[in-house]
């Protein structure tokens, strides 16, 4: 690298360091009502049926996917 690169780059990035970006103010509160164990576990099996049920279904029949007929 030559001498210069640092100044060049300097020039390239120092426009972008004067303008702050802006941040969002996000701040969130307790919840109005605990999750009880029941909700829990329909959220966890309805997780587990909608993404590991299909899945483990093609990782089972995969050898039937290879086949060509």
């Amino acid at each position: 690298m030559s001498v210069l690169t640092p100044l060049l780059l300097r020039g390239l990035t120092g426009p972008a360091r004067r303008f702050p970006v802006p941040r969002a103010q996000i701040h969130s509160k307790p919840p109005r009502e605990q999750l009880g164990t029941m909700d829990i576990a329909i959220g966890l099996t309805s997780c587990f049926l909608c993404f590991l049920l299909p899945s483990g279904w093609v990782l089972s029949h995969l050898e039937s996917y290879k086949k060509r007929e």
